[in-house]
């Protein structure tokens, strides 16, 4: 279920913490499972949950705490703005005038993805680079700052390719 390159990511992971406490890789199984698999099914979760010896729903409970982990299907590219207070502030009406101006370009709301499966956009917490607003991540890895319009459009036009 996890190819053998994630399974090494996963030792090395496991490999930072003593040898009876191999559940603390958790977070980082779960990220790489999902980096591979393009999200958490209930098959991968059991699957971590035997690798690292530990209880299925020890690993459901991490996977549904954070918002990073994604435990039903998404786009080929999800986009998560960031919607916080400083952001919202940022200039040209902020992550509230971006997340309108993306729910158009796309045609779907927070939480949706498009039909074609490309994209799914998501509203998240702080980002930690409120100076940046808005602020917007792709695919939990990419952070995407000063998101005007223009910079929405160069984004989409890139992603599209």
């Amino acid at each position: 279920m996890i190819s053998a390159e994630g399974l090494k990511e996963i030792d090395r992971a496991i490999a930072k913490y003593p040898a009876d406490q191999k559940q603390s890789a958790v977070m980082s199984a779960l990220a790489v499972a999902q980096e591979e698999r393009g999200w958490l099914s209930p098959e991968i979760m059991q699957y971590v949950a035997d690798y690292l010896g530990m209880p299925a729903v020890a690993v459901q409970e991490v996977a549904t705490f954070y918002t990073m982990y994604e435990t039903a299907p998404v786009g080929k590219y999800k986009i998560t703005l960031c919607t916080n207070l400083p952001c919202q502030l940022g200039p040209d009406g902020g992550s509230d005038s971006a997340a309108d101006y993306l729910k158009k370009r796309l045609g779907i709301d927070f939480g949706e993805t498009t039909p074609d499966g490309k994209f799914t956009l998501k509203e998240g917490e702080c980002m930690g680079s409120c100076g940046d607003a808005p602020v917007l991540l792709v695919n939990n890895h990419r952070m995407c700052s000063f998101m005007s319009r223009e910079k929405i459009d160069q984004l989409l036009e890139e992603l599209s390719k």
